[in-house]
């Protein structure tokens, strides 16, 4: 397994391998790796076959931080995720520093519109904008036939996809099922950060997509009264705050009124200086 951290030798290498019909497969992550980030390698692998080139990048992306957010602290240890990505039969890792992607006096960025507009858009104005464009700066620098990306971070997914759509990136996009701790929590680097009695209280995230499909099971329910439901069972745990929670429709992520089967259920709650995502086909 090889480790690549700049862009020019990255771009040689996967040119090379897709001049010799060698099928390109790729998995964007932050680091701090665990199942959830492996589930995706495997996947890739899966479609690509034993003799494609899986690519891991890894990259703290600044631009997806607000300044008062937690990129100065956010977890790394490449040492592990090497490893990690070795056992998953990982070709090569593109592990760049941030000087290598936003040069001095970088000011392009790639924005996405309709999609990004709510929930985490709502919460955090410029974080879309600064995932759009790191995605869209690695599919040209790694060159890849498919990408595989987490269905926790749905919001991300469907921006994703609509930017290749739009901007006719070659690229397919795979999204992949959230891999979920036994009790439920979805896996996610920023669960180190939860202190034990957070932790508990995490799951709080998975009752809430749970009970929302129960409350739908028998037919569709007003919004604002599952709303209610659900803030009401956040409330129970002292260490919760919620940011925010939508029902949307899958295809078109704009907000219904009436919320039914087939409906999609995002949610953000924060526990003390953590902030955790989840969501749901209910």
């Amino acid at each position: 397994m090889r480790v690549i951290r700049s862009v020019k030798p990255m771009q040689r290498l996967a040119l090379s391998a897709r001049e010799s019909k060698r099928l390109i497969g790729f998995v964007p992550t932050m680091g701090f790796l665990h199942e959830g980030h492996v589930s995706l390698m495997h996947v890739a692998r899966r479609k690509i076959g034993p003799k494609g080139l899986l690519v891991v990048s890894i990259f703290v992306n600044p631009t997806q931080f607000a300044p008062h957010e937690d990129l100065s602290s956010y977890p790394k240890d490449f040492d592990r995720d090497r490893k990690l990505c070795r056992a998953a039969g990982v070709d090569l890792i593109f592990a760049p520093e941030p000087e290598e992607i936003y040069p001095p006096n970088y000011s392009t960025f790639i924005e996405e519109n309709s999609f990004s507009c709510g929930m985490e858009g709502g919460s955090r104005p410029t974080h879309f904008r600064g995932v759009t464009t790191i995605v869209g700066k690695l599919f040209n620098i790694v060159q890849p036939h498919l990408a595989v990306f987490g269905a926790k971070d749905f919001q991300q997914a469907a921006i994703i996809e609509k930017m290749v759509k739009d901007l006719s990136f070659p690229v397919q996009i795979i999204v992949s099922d959230t891999v979920r701790e036994p009790d439920g929590l979805a896996m996610s680097s920023r669960n180190k950060y939860l202190s034990p009695d957070e932790r508990i209280q995490a799951t709080v995230l998975h009752e809430a997509l749970q009970y929302a499909s129960k409350m739908v099971k028998d037919g569709p329910v007003k919004r604002a009264e599952l709303l209610e439901k659900i803030k009401q069972l956040i409330a129970l745990r002292p260490a919760a705050q919620l940011d925010y929670v939508e029902f949307f429709n899958p295809e078109t992520l704009r907000v219904v009124q009436k919320v039914a089967r087939g409906t999609q259920m995002a949610i953000a709650v924060r526990l003390g200086k953590t902030r955790l995502i989840d969501n749901a086909r209910l």
